[in-house]
């Protein structure tokens, strides 16, 4: 049985970035840059004015002063000329600064009569001047491979001149459930059934963590049924099914992965919950088996899926791990590590009260995950925990 640092190495052994593709600006919140993005151009690629107001030179800027306007210099229409001693042009928001001017006088501090201003109030330093390049420059950065990409890069990327990008390929996910108890919402449910809601959660996470989540249905409690949902599977880059793991006189799913060709790398974890979770490959697919359990899923699926999603969605990612003060106590821990799904918020962080596996809604206020190290110490209020957040 392997620890959960183990079975992590286990589920990423040879597990690289997929393939790049190019997408537009508009499509690529959440991907991951498959090569460091470049600035094409600079920006502002000109010195630009930050105000409203007469572009000229500082020298000139004593209280009484009378400056000739030459011109005007709107957003998108350079002044044709240079600012020389005693000069002025009328400037905008945005609009190219002309050479020879290094400060805007706001408009609220001059008089104008005709093609005159006077200074009206002292100017301490040369302002209001977006030096060329102040955001970024031509061959700058602006975002690295590895790195995930959000709503704010499309418009810096459009800064930069660039239209499309180069991110890596989503991870195609097959999921499936198993187990003839298990029937869709909206069904009018027999004694001994239950809904069937792991994959609705995990479909979600799936995507939120950069892959392509493929719900494939469920399979009964045969061994021919769930091959052929693994052989449905095969073409995605990685296989989730979800129960029938146990020891059990009717799981038969890892019997039914081995006869498709399947090779297993581990079958256990030490972890609670989760102990079942266990890993393979088929046909060139990766495969994570998950408990049925909702909690046991959900919280192994966090800690086995989706490093390998991130990975091969090109992802440079750890698990995001923090320490916080306990709000509530703690009991000791047994011989696993174990992960209780918790409610962290200003330092503090408050485990669900209830943690058995079975349970769903606790979910519904977790925000992470408490690690408790195997043969843990009971901990009071206010003693620290280590943490991953889950959102």
């Amino acid at each position: 049985m392997l620890s959960v640092e183990e079975a992590i190495a286990a589920v990423l052994t040879d597990a690289e970035a997929l393939s790049a593709e190019s997408v537009s600006l508009n499509g690529l919140t959440g991907r991951i840059a498959a090569q460091d993005v470049i600035a094409r151009l600079t920006q502002p690629p000109f010195a630009a004015s930050a105000m409203d107001g007469y572009a000229v030179r500082f020298a000139d800027m004593k209280q009484g002063a009378a400056l000739k306007v030459m011109g005007e210099a709107p957003a998108g229409a350079p002044f044709d000329g240079s600012v020389g001693e005693g000069e002025a042009v009328r400037i905008f928001t945005g609009a190219a600064v002309p050479e020879g001017a290094d400060h805007v006088i706001i408009q609220e501090d001059v008089t104008r009569d005709g093609e005159t201003i006077t200074v009206n109030a002292s100017q301490e330093k040369p302002r209001n001047i977006r030096a060329a390049g102040i955001d970024f420059k031509e061959g700058d950065v602006l975002a690295h491979a590895g790195e995930r990409l959000h709503e704010i890069h499309g418009a810096i990327f459009a800064a930069a001149n660039i239209v499309k990008i180069s991110v890596c390929r989503r991870p195609k996910v097959a999921v499936f459930s198993n187990g003839d108890e298990l029937m869709e919402p909206g069904t009018d449910l027999k004694p001994g059934q239950i809904v069937n809601s792991n994959h609705y959660a995990l479909s979600a996470m799936i995507a939120a963590w950069g892959g392509e989540a493929a719900y494939f249905g469920c399979a009964s409690d045969d061994e021919e049924s769930i091959r052929d949902y693994f052989r449905r599977g095969a073409e995605a880059d990685v296989i989730v099914p979800v129960g029938g793991a146990s020891v059990g006189d009717y799981d038969y799913v890892k019997s039914a992965f081995a006869k498709e060709g399947g090779e297993i790398r581990f079958e256990k974890v030490a972890v609670r919950p989760g102990k079942p979770t266990w890993c393979g490959a088929l046909k060139g697919a990766r495969v994570v088996g998950l408990p049925g359990n909702p909690a046991s899923a959900l919280v192994t699926a966090a800690l086995f899926v989706q490093p390998l999603v991130r990975r091969l969605a090109g992802e440079t990612w750890a698990a995001p791990f923090a320490t916080a003060r306990l709000a509530a106590p703690l009991a000791a821990n047994g011989g696993r590590e174990a992960y209780l799904r918790a409610e962290a918020k200003n330092g503090r962080i408050a485990p669900a009260p209830n943690q058995d596996s079975s349970l769903l809604f606790p979910f519904a206020a977790a925000n992470a995950l408490i690690r408790r190290p195997a043969h843990a110490p009971a901990l009071e209020v206010d003693g620290e925990v280590e943490f991953v957040w889950l959102r």
